[in-house]
């Protein structure tokens, strides 16, 4: 087990690559801090930042990869979140052709975000109540590369807000190692993250990683004190927001007494479908069950066995 360790932001990638040289190599269990940037690269420091002064290239780098021993394809990759720690400010930005409302604004604007006392001061009026949330977090794709602005059934950029501190993620693991990385880190965002940008801030993330044998995902899920989620990216939202739902249906009914017509039923009376992001190359849905519903059927679904 490796504890201790820190991964450092200059180690970071662009895109999830089977083929990039690992950052570091850990043992199944380890907890690691990973140090990121902000997802301009931390470029923005002033609010008078212009669109043309911006290298778009350098946008949303992931710190990583960590190769966990073990793991192998066929595997789940378990991420618990331990802690994440903020920069003292974050930045905003939105503007033509960018997020929801970019058909509609004239200008790129920049905000600058003090985070002070556990308040993001986004004016003289208004103190936001901190969300800290990781915005890029996955592991190697099964084909091609995909950039870290992308989501898909490796996770990436699935920008959503239960990927926070206590949350524990599950990831299909597509190629030795995992190769996991992390980045894009905000101090609040909201469901669908509109203007293409939430509070953007660099931060240090603590997180332990554990290999589950035995059992396979066919995207993110995602666990906490409250119930358990799949995360699903598609080309559209409604296909995004379906394929949740099916996904869910599929993993929780072996374990259950009840008909596809009965669970159905249930989904429709308490499950909730939800919006991550709406704005990325894919769209983000996820299909959350409370704990209730898992507890009263003692469903424990990522109990396969653990890499020594």
């Amino acid at each position: 087990m490796t504890n201790g360790l820190k991964v450092e932001k200059e180690h970071f990638i662009y895109a999830f690559d089977k083929n990039t040289e690992p950052a570091v190599q850990v043992s199944p269990g380890s907890r690691l801090v990973i140090e990121t940037y902000d997802c301009f690269q931390n470029q923005i420091q002033h609010a008078d930042t212009t669109y043309s002064t911006i290298d778009w290239n350098r946008i949303n780098p992931a710190t990583g990869p960590v190769y966990v021993e073990s793991a192998e394809p066929g595997d789940i990759l378990k991420v618990t979140i331990e802690q994440i720690d903020l920069g003292p400010q974050g930045v905003m930005a939105t503007g033509p052709q960018l997020g929801i409302m970019g058909h509609r604004l004239n200008e790129f604007e920049v905000k600058i975000i003090p985070v002070q006392n556990g308040k993001a001061l986004f004016n003289d009026k208004l103190q936001l109540d901190l969300n800290p949330m990781i915005g890029v977090i996955g592991v190697a794709p099964e084909q091609e590369p995909v950039s870290c602005g992308t989501p898909g059934s490796h996770g990436g950029n699935m920008d959503t807000t239960l990927v926070t501190t206590g949350a524990v993620l599950y990831f299909p693991v597509y190629q030795p190692g995992a190769l996991f990385a992390l980045g894009d880190l905000h101090a609040a965002m909201g469901d669908g993250e509109v203007g293409v940008s939430g509070i953007e801030i660099p931060a240090e993330v603590t997180v332990t990683l554990d290999v589950i044998k035995g059992q396979s995902i066919p995207y993110p899920f995602l666990e906490n004190k409250d119930g358990l989620a799949v995360l699903v990216s598609k080309e559209t939202l409604d296909e995004a927001a379906k394929s949740a739902v099916e996904i869910m249906a599929d993993t929780l009914l072996p374990h259950t007494d009840l008909s596809l017509g009965e669970l159905t039923m249930l989904f429709s009376a308490v499950g909730q479908s939800q919006i991550s992001q709406i704005v990325d190359p894919l769209m983000t849905a996820r299909f959350f069950v409370p704990r209730q519903v898992l507890d009263a059927y003692n469903i424990q679904l990522f109990n396969g066995s653990l890499a020594e």
